[in-house]
């Protein structure tokens, strides 16, 4: 292991290393480490920001370590309470095994999925009897529970908090004791449940694992943790020209932030661009080479070079696309909304709204300026655009 990997794997795209002295000399050992990521799989879909910490896992893969990709196919089902202001609805085990399935396809982008051991946290917990439970719940009091942000957050707001959600970080922990974790990766909104497993292991005699927390990444919107619920994502598996063309779109002060997290630019390239960025360089030609370096690592290198052409052709030279994808629908007659809602130019009928209160939302060039406006479709056909890159030719028929 080299210097550069080693200050790559600790520094670059992280927050905490809990405990970075004992992590080191593990490292250092040449001992095969056990890597655990924890998913529950409650959406089908992955974005880039999902994508940082299995990055992360990358560099450990690339290591020789032995990566465990755990599914929660039993804690999916109460749903993880961290980041949410109300209880959330419960999944059953089978949708949560198919997400999986589709989860275990966007991450082979990054990991070598041949080399990796998935598993399922059903198999140790569905069996735990009640005083199992009990005993477990022993090595937590109330106190700690209730000092999580988010339920202080739900007591002040008079939120109710459900009995099964304090039990989720203990069901985290003990997979770390189930699998034998040496280190567990997550979001710094994972730190209470990442702690939980040392905790666990202690208690059970095994020797506590190591976390690696990585940052949230917040999305195109530069406010906000990225998200599919509010339109602020960019997906693993969209079309390169759109992904290039939402990178093109962030904020420029994220520029930094996502060539660290979404892209595989080593520590000494963060520092130039971070000299170039203070030295004034022109925030579109950095956004460029970041759009090349993400639709790289998803897509390859030529749809990487095809993506910022037609970018260029459409919104430097004010061109449409080469290609715009045309659609049937038999009905004539549509409210705006509910067109690009089913045509899926947007994720739900209330990014529509915003869509169109934004003035981003043309039909044949004209800006729709009211979500009351009708669309009558032909047979030539109506070109719809949402955004600066979503075009489609609406046709009757």
């Amino acid at each position: 292991m080299t210097d550069d990997q080693f200050k790559s794997l600790l520094d670059k795209g992280t927050v905490d290393v809990i405990v970075r002295d004992d992590l080191e000399t593990k490292l250092k050992s040449g001992k095969k480490l056990r890597i655990k990521l924890g998913i529950d799989p409650s959406g089908a879909d992955l974005h880039i920001g999902h994508m940082v910490v299995i990055k992360k896992l990358k560099e450990f893969q690339d290591l020789g370590h032995h990566i465990l990709l755990l599914f929660g196919n039993f804690t999916g089902q109460i749903g993880d309470p961290t980041g949410k202001t109300e209880t959330r609805k419960p999944k059953t085990q089978e949708e949560l095994e198919k997400n999986a399935e589709h989860y275990i396809d966007q991450v082979s982008k990054i990991l070598d999925v041949d080399k990796i051991e998935v598993v399922w946290n059903a198999d140790w917990l569905s069996p735990l009897t009640f005083a199992d439970v009990i005993k477990l719940s022993a090595h937590f009091t109330v106190a700690q529970m209730l000092e999580r942000d988010m339920f202080q957050d739900r007591i002040k707001n008079s939120q109710p908090i459900s009995m099964h959600e304090f039990l989720y970080p203990l069901m985290q922990g003990y997979d770390s004791v189930a699998l034998k974790a040496d280190v567990e990766i997550g979001g710094t909104d994972q730190t209470f449940n990442l702690l939980a497993g040392r905790t666990l292991q202690k208690a059970y005699g095994q020797v506590p694992q190591n976390i690696i927390t990585v940052p949230i990444l917040e999305g195109l919107d530069g406010k906000i943790k990225m998200g599919k619920s509010e339109g602020n994502y960019i997906g693993v598996n969209e079309a390169s020209n759109e992904m290039y063309g939402k990178v093109m779109s962030i904020p420029d002060n994220l520029i930094l932030k996502y060539f660290e997290l979404a892209t595989n630019v080593t520590l000494e390239e963060l520092d130039s661009l971070k000299s170039q960025i203070e030295s004034g360089a022109n925030p579109r030609d950095l956004k460029m080479r970041l759009g090349r370096e993400i639709v790289a690592l998803y897509h390859n290198e030529s749809a990487a070079k095809a993506a910022e052409e037609e970018f260029v052709n459409v919104f430097r030279n004010k061109e449409l696309p080469e290609e715009i994808e045309e659609v049937c629908l038999s009905t004539e007659s549509w409210n705006v909304i509910d067109l690009i809602s089913e045509c899926k130019m947007v994720s739900s009928k209330s990014e529509g709204r915003r869509m169109i209160d934004g003035d981003a939302v043309k039909i044949d060039g004209d800006k729709v300026f009211s979500i009351e406006d009708n669309v009558t479709l032909s047979k030539e056909g109506k070109l719809i655009q949402v955004g600066k890159r979503r075009f489609l030719l609406v046709k009757l028929g």
